[in-house]
C-alpha cells in the first residue's frame, strides 16, 4: 500500500523543516510513503527555507502556489498530486505527531472502515484554548444532529482518506471550511469513518496560530451548504 502525506504551508518558517524531518522519520514497515508540500504563497521566507529543503530530500515533492488562497485550495492542489492508495493531512505547526499516523493505518487494517480520523479528545490533549475547545465541541456536535453519526472531533486534522476519494471530489472551500466540506462529502458517500485517539499540543496566537473565530462560523455555514444545498 502506499501512503500521501499532504502537508499545507503558509508562513511557517519556524516549524516546516522540523515537521518534514519527522514526517520522513515515521516507520510504516511495508507501507510506501508519499511526501507532497504545497506552500500558500508564504511571505516569512517559508520559500526560502523549502526551496533549500529540496536539495536535501529529492524524494519528497515540493509545490508553491502563486497566491495565497487558504488552506482547503492548498490540500486541493496537494490531492491532485497525489498518487497514494490512501491520503492523509499533516499541519506544518507540530500541533500534530506524525508518529500517530501509524495508529491510523493499524485501525484501518484491523477495522472495516473507510475513513479513519484521529481524535484529540479520545487522547491526549494540551494547551488547546477555551475558544478552540468549545468550538471544536460544537462544530462536532452540528455534524453529529446534521448526518446521524457520533463522532467526537470533526475538526481533526487527521483524517485518512482512499485517494481515489479525494482526487476525485471536487474541493470548494479554499480555507479551514474544508473540514466540515470534507467530512460532509465522506459522509454523504456513505463512507464508514472509525475514530482513534491521537495527540495534540495546540499553539498560541503569538506562536502562529491561524485559525479564528470567523472560521468556526463559516465552518457551520458549510456544514448546512454541504448536507442541505449541495
Amino acid at each position: 500500500m502506499k501512503l500521501s502525506v499532504v502537508i499545507p504551508v503558509y508562513n511557517e518558517k519556524n516549524t516546516i523543516e522540523e515537521i518534514i524531518k519527522r514526517v520522513l522519520a515515521v516507520d510504516l514497515d511495508a507501507v510506501e510513503k508519499e511526501l507532497i508540500v504545497v506552500d500558500d504563497a508564504s511571505k516569512d521566507g517559508t520559500i526560502n527555507i523549502l526551496k533549500d529543503l529540496e536539495k536535501v530530500y529529492p524524494n519528497v515533492k515540493f509545490y508553491y502556489k502563486p497566491e495565497n488562497k487558504g488552506k482547503g485550495d492548498t490540500l486541493k492542489v496537494g490531492f491532485s498530486h497525489s498518487t497514494g492508495d490512501y491520503v492523509v493531512v499533516q499541519d506544518a505547526d507540530l500541533e500534530y505527531d506524525p508518529q500517530d499516523i501509524k495508529g491510523l493505518l493499524r485501525a484501518l487494517e484491523e477495522s472495516k472502515a473507510d475513513v479513519i480520523y484521529g481524535s484529540r479528545f479520545s487522547g491526549n490533549y494540551e494547551d488547546m484554548s477555551s475558544l478552540h475547545y468549545f468550538g471544536n465541541k460544537m462544530l462536532t456536535i452540528v455534524t453529529n444532529l446534521f448526518f446521524g453519526v457520533l463522532l467526537t472531533d470533526m475538526e481533526t486534522c487527521y483524517k485518512l482518506m482512499p485517494g481515489d476519494f479525494v482526487r476525485k471530489i471536487n474541493i470548494k472551500s479554499p480555507r479551514f471550511d474544508f473540514e466540515p466540506e470534507i467530512t460532509a462529502k465522506i459522509l454523504k458517500a456513505k463512507l464508514r469513518i472509525k475514530e482513534v485517539p491521537i495527540s495534540y499540543k495546540g499553539r498560541s496566537w503569538s506562536e502562529g496560530k491561524h485559525i479564528t473565530w470567523k472560521d468556526g462560523f463559516a465552518a457551520i455555514l458549510t456544514l448546512v451548504k454541504f448536507r442541505f444545498l449541495d
